[in-house]
C-alpha cells in the first residue's frame, strides 16, 4: 500500500504516506462549498505534475554533474464544469540565473521533463502547457 486517506469532516482529508509517515491535508476549493485554506485534490493533481517533472529532470542532472537547486515551477490549474474537472494545465519553468549549460543539456533536460510518468498518466482531453524559460540560462559553447 501506498497512502491512506482519512475524512476529517468539513470537506477535509488527511493523507498519508504509509513508507514515511508525512501527511498532507486537502480542503475542497471555496468555489466548491469548501474552505480553500489547503491544496485540493485537483491542485496535487496539478502541482504533482511539476514535482514529477523537476523530480526527473534532478535524476538527469545528476548524470551530467548539473545542479537545478533554486529551479521553480509556477503551476496553474484551469478547471471546466459539467462534469466539473481539470481542463487545463500550465507549467512554466524558471531556472537559477547561475545555471550554466549547453544545448544537449538543455534538451536532455526538456525531454526528461517531458516524460515523466505523471505526463504520461494526464488524459489527453486536458490541454497541456508547458513553457521552459532557458532565456536566463547561461548557454555554454562546446569545443
Amino acid at each position: 500500500m501506498t497512502s491512506t486517506v482519512t475524512y476529517e469532516g468539513n470537506l477535509r482529508t488527511v493523507c498519508q504516506h504509509l513508507r514515511s509517515g508525512t501527511t498532507i491535508e486537502t480542503d475542497a476549493p471555496v468555489d466548491n462549498n469548501g474552505r480553500g485554506e489547503r491544496f485540493s485534490p485537483s491542485d496535487l493533481v496539478a502541482t504533482a505534475l511539476g514535482s514529477c517533472m523537476l523530480t526527473i529532470m534532478g535524476m538527469r542532472a545528476v548524470e551530467m554533474k548539473v545542479d537545478l537547486k533554486g529551479t521553480k515551477i509556477e503551476v496553474e490549474k484551469i478547471m471546466k464544469s459539467d462534469p466539473r474537472r481539470i481542463g487545463g494545465l500550465n507549467l512554466t519553468f524558471h531556472f537559477p540565473e547561475e545555471l550554466e549549460l549547453n544545448e544537449r543539456q538543455q534538451t536532455i533536460l526538456q525531454k526528461a521533463a517531458e516524460t515523466c510518468p505523471v505526463a504520461f498518466s494526464i488524459n489527453q482531453d486536458i490541454e497541456l502547457n508547458v513553457n521552459f524559460n532557458w532565456d536566463k540560462v547561461k548557454i555554454r559553447i562546446e569545443k
